[in-house]
């Protein structure tokens, strides 16, 4: 059973940028995304994106710019009936010695707490692009599964032996596919 999947934000749920996605008009979603996540919330699936957000610590925008974006993420849902239950970022430069930056935990930890869930019980599927996010998320106790969009195909090419047996989808949209399939089945 299914009760909550973890996402990243940039790469899985719209596309990246090297330069950072600085404001709301730089945001745009990857064809399929929304949709994939509006598919997890009928199926009575709550949705949360652990993102590192380094560009507020790097004073390439601001918090309200962040929030901004994020408003925009989920107005840009609710044409598709769906919408994300929580977002926790961290706005931490590199350089800072926090404990929220992926790969560390601190992220999961604090969906954990929100959501009042053991990873560790639990099946929680956590999709990202990049090396970091599927570190993170099997050190906090949750499934990885890697997509192809962002940072993906490079990131695919540079898995460390403990993430070799990870499920790896195109996009977003084949992995809740799938998630929703292994699902029928358990219920069948």
């Amino acid at each position: 059973m299914i009760s909550l999947v973890i996402l990243d934000r940039d790469g899985v749920i719209n596309f990246d940028s090297a330069e950072f996605i600085k404001s709301p008009e730089e945001w745009r979603p990857i064809p399929g995304s929304l949709e994939a996540i509006a598919k997890l919330n009928r199926a009575g699936i709550r949705v949360a994106v652990a993102s590192n957000q380094s560009g507020v610590g790097r004073k390439l925008f601001d918090q309200k710019t962040l929030e901004l974006i994020q408003q925009k993420m989920q107005e840009a849902l609710k044409s598709f009936h769906g919408h994300i239950d929580l977002i926790v970022a961290c706005t931490h430069h590199p350089d800072e010695a926090c404990e929220c930056r992926k790969p560390k935990t601190g992220l999961f930890l604090q969906i954990a707490s929100h959501f009042n869930i053991d990873f560790h019980q639990s099946y929680v599927p956590a999709i990202g692009d990049s090396l970091r996010d599927l570190l993170a998320a099997k050190a906090a106790g949750c499934t990885p599964l890697l997509v192809l969009t962002g940072n993906g195909k490079k990131t695919r090419l540079t898995l460390t032996s403990e993430l070799k047996d990870i499920k790896i989808f195109e996009n977003l949209s084949a992995a809740v596919d799938a998630l929703l399939m292994d699902l029928s089945h358990d219920n069948s």
